[in-house]
This record gives structure tokens, C-alpha cells and sequence, in this order.
């Protein structure tokens, strides 16, 4: 598969992802890059990444607490929004998480709200763990927030309405092989649309794993936004810091 065929590359380019996920909450959002930049003890001479970073909600607020940050994502569409809100020390790029960005350049990565695992193969998961290792200072964090596969799959499958001003989604989410499948049928402009979000459904050992490969040790496990503890059966979220050695 070429890239710019693959399944993100054309749903996140459509005005129509971003009104399905038009009411993310801002202030849950806020409230852990808070906690998340205070535990890290991020400081305003410190270069920080957003990766996959979307239109740069989390960027934004970062940037607004004072520090130096850059954001990148693989959507045009959303880049070009986010970079409304650039400034000195606050800049925006396409770009693709497998290729590497600026070696060595970050003291810290962030990769938040489950924008990781897209990918059709392990090979693929590799190269982007090899790009941010690469684009890490020694001894920098890298910061990677999943949700909790364990929670997830033992919901499923589910089918449920997504009701919009705009239109009405009707969201199918199912386990194939190792992927959490979303189907996401709806109507607009007089056409049928169906798009199917894929997320492997890589759970705590696999990452110990794959952190491992890249020579990441993990530091914490985090399960939701307020930095508790991660638990397998309640958390929502599987959040891990993990250290450059």
C-alpha cells in the first residue's frame, strides 16, 4: 500500500472526521497536559514535540503554559488549521511519524490521545518508535497515551448512533485478527460514506516490548489523566513515559 492510501491519510483529510470528533473535551485535555508537563518537569528551555498532533489542541495549550514546542501530523487539513495559531515558539509541519523529523533535537515526545498503532505491520510500529528514539535527546522522555486495549476489547463488539447538528454517525466497532476495527457509516452532500478506522490492539506487554527494541525504558504507567496508576481492568487508558537511554 502506497502512502496517502492508507486509511488515516484519507479520513483525516475529510471535513467529516473532524465533525464526528468535534466535541473532544478541551479542558480534560488541558487538565493533563497540565499534570503531564508538571510531572515531567518540562521546562520553557526545553524543545518539546507533538506528535501526530492532529490541529495541535494539545500543542497550543503547552505552548500557552510557555514552552517551546513543535507539532506534526500526516493530515494536510489539520496542519494547516493548527498553523493559524503559530509563533515563535510554536510551529506546525506535515509530517510522517515513520521518517525521521530532526535528530536528536527533543527533549521531549509527546504522543497523546490514541495516535499511535495505524499501521498495518510491527515493522511499521518499529520505524516509528526508531524515529522518535532518534529525534530524542539522551536521556529525553517520550510520552505515549493509548487506550486501555484490555477495557477496550472487552467491550466489544458495539454498535451505536453518533448524533451531530450536521448529520448522524452510525459507529460499528469489532476485534479483527490484531486490529480494533470502526466502521463509521453516514450520509452528507447526497452520498453514502463509509470510512473504517484500524488501531492494533497492542496491549502492555507488546509495548514493553517494542520500547525495549528501540532501547526505551519504560519509567511509569499511567491509566487515565490525572496520572493514577495504571490497572488492567478499570483503567481507561495505558499512558507510559519512557526514557532514552
Amino acid at each position: 500500500m502506497q502512502k496517502g492510501e492508507e486509511w488515516f491519510d484519507q479520513w483525516f483529510n475529510t471535513p467529516y472526521y473532524h465533525i464526528l470528533y468535534q466535541n473532544r473535551d478541551f479542558n480534560e485535555a488541558e487538565t493533563f497536559v497540565k499534570k503531564l508537563s508538571t510531572h515531567l518537569n518540562i521546562s520553557n528551555v526545553d524543545k518539546v514535540l507533538d506528535l501526530a498532533c492532529g490541529k495541535g489542541r494539545h500543542a497550543i495549550f503547552l505552548n500557552k503554559l510557555g514552552f517551546n514546542v513543535e507539532g506534526i501530523d500526516l493530515s494536510t487539513e489539520s496542519i494547516q488549521h493548527a498553523k493559524e495559531f503559530e509563533n515563535e515558539k510554536l510551529k506546525f509541519s506535515t509530517h510522517d511519524m515513520r521518517e525521521l523529523y530532526k535528530k536528536e533535537e527533543f527533549t521531549f515526545i509527546l504522543n497523546l490521545f490514541t495516535s499511535f498503532g495505524y499501521f498495518e505491520t510491527e515493522e511499521e510500529d518499529l520505524l516509528a518508535l526508531k524515529m522518535i528514539a532518534n529525534s530524542l535527546k539522551r536521556d529525553g522522555y517520550f510520552v505515549l497515551d493509548y487506550f486501555n486495549t484490555y477495557k477496550v476489547i472487552n467491550s466489544l463488539p458495539e454498535k451505536l448512533v453518533i448524533k451531530r447538528p450536521e448529520m448522524d454517525f452510525n459507529v460499528h466497532k469489532y476485534l479483527k485478527n490484531r486490529h480494533v476495527m470502526k466502521e463509521i457509516a453516514f450520509s452528507a452532500d447526497g452520498k453514502d460514506y463509509l470510512f473504517t478506522e484500524r488501531v492494533e490492539a497492542l496491549k502492555n506487554k507488546d509495548f514493553l516490548k517494542l520500547f525495549e527494541s528501540v532501547n526505551l525504558k519504560v519509567i511509569n504507567t499511567f491509566g487515565d489523566y490525572n496520572l493514577n496508576l495504571f490497572d488492567r481492568e478499570h483503567s481507561d487508558r495505558m499512558i507510559f513515559v519512557v526514557q532514552k537511554q
